[in-house]
């Protein structure tokens, strides 16, 4: 499979990555530390494009390609996790309504988004329903030309800072997962209570929140026709699945090019630790790992700028990346020593951002189920 991006995508991709090295990296240690949210990023992840870079140009977006789009993300995360988690939460937003939405909605929300002027939330998640839609208990009842959504949902990326929140609900309790509809609330709207930021292990300046909602919205904002919520999820979900196999090719690239860097430079004996075995086998490991995982990462996005399906395809490069990155942090540490353990180097960082990645948007054994579905079918 042919893996090579046009000029344009390429001269995008290396304009972010300049941008990352030069302004994300150099805060991320703040962010982590102080749990910055990331939002402080905004004016300026707008200004080179980030914000709207999932989206068509017609939309006010850059209109790369999904593969410039990976690696895009991939500079983004090895810069800075929190940062790239942030966007792409906000990706997920605008996702669903480029793909569920009328061009009405489109042309209220879309180019504010792309533009920095409007950051989106994604709601899908609750306290008893993760990964199983089915369990959802937050509702959307219509009454004439607005719908009652009452409701708690979970662990929402960007959710205090978001001017408008997709938010999926039940409008046919009967029906399931098919009775699962999607709307655009603003979150200025009155019944809308966001508590405080979630005290999380990593992506510290990538903030979530619990929502509760008691509101009304009106019936313009419903992305798509009733029951359409669920499935428009799951499409958008597949692109998220390879927005997160970059974040974790990202965060494993930063911590395998420190670890590469520091046995070339760390002396044991009065030579340098990169001439033992053991660690040569431990770098060509990790090498190895990465290289996997981007192949998977890009496949999909080939896949998914191809028209093509890639479901399971997305499952499976979020599946083996998240694996990845836990593996490929760990024996970075392992090979700083103790000073990986320490604070003063970024080592443990890349430890705690990658342990989430098994976790958020399916996790590992979520996506152990959708790949067994498409290769049992």
């Amino acid at each position: 499979m042919d893996f090579r991006i046009a000029d344009e995508d390429a001269a995008a991709f290396e304009a972010i990555s300049a941008f990352a090295e030069k302004e994300l990296r150099p805060r991320a240690r703040e962010i982590d530390e102080a749990s910055l949210f990331a939002t402080v990023h905004i004016p300026r992840l707008a200004e080179v494009g980030l914000m709207g870079m999932n989206l068509p140009e017609r939309w006010g977006g850059a209109g790369v390609s999904p593969v410039a789009l990976f690696l895009a993300v991939q500079a983004m995360a090895a810069a800075c996790a929190s940062t790239a988690s942030l966007v792409t939460a906000h990706f997920l937003a605008t996702d669903t309504i480029l793909l569920g939405g009328d061009d009405a909605l489109k042309a209220r929300y879309l180019p504010d988004a792309a533009a920095g002027k409007k950051l989106g939330a994604f709601a899908l998640t609750e306290p008893r329903a993760g990964s199983n839609p089915a369990d959802m208990a937050t509702r959307a009842e219509r009454d004439g030309d607005v719908y009652h959504l009452i409701g708690t949902k979970h662990f929402i990326s960007n959710a205090a800072a978001a001017d408008f929140i997709i938010v999926f609900a039940l409008t046919d309790r009967s029906m399931g997962a098919r009775g699962i509809s999607a709307f655009v609330v603003e979150r200025a709207t009155s019944g809308i209570e966001v508590g405080p930021a979630e005290k999380t292990m990593g992506l510290r300046g990538g903030h979530i929140f619990e929502i509760m909602l008691d509101c009304r919205v009106p019936a313009a904002n419903r992305v798509g026709a009733e029951g359409e919520g669920f499935r428009t999820a799951m499409r958008v979900l597949d692109n998220g699945r390879i927005e997160v196999s970059a974040m974790c090719c990202g965060i494993a690239s930063a911590a395998f090019e420190a670890a590469l860097a520091w046995s070339k430079q760390r002396e044991v004996g009065g030579a340098p630790i990169a001439e033992l075995q053991g660690i040569q086998w431990m770098l060509a490991d990790m090498a190895t790992d990465l290289d996997a995982a981007r192949l998977l990462g890009l496949r999909a996005a080939t896949l998914r700028e191809r028209g093509a399906r890639f479901s399971a395809e997305a499952s499976m490069a979020k599946l083996y990346g998240s694996e990845m990155a836990a593996r490929v942090t760990d024996l970075a540490l392992q090979i700083h020593g103790g000073y990986g353990y320490s604070r003063s180097l970024p080592l443990e960082r890349y430890v705690r951002d990658a342990r989430i990645m098994r976790i958020y948007e399916g996790s590992s054994e979520i996506q152990r189920n959708i790949i067994a579905r498409s290769i049992l079918r």
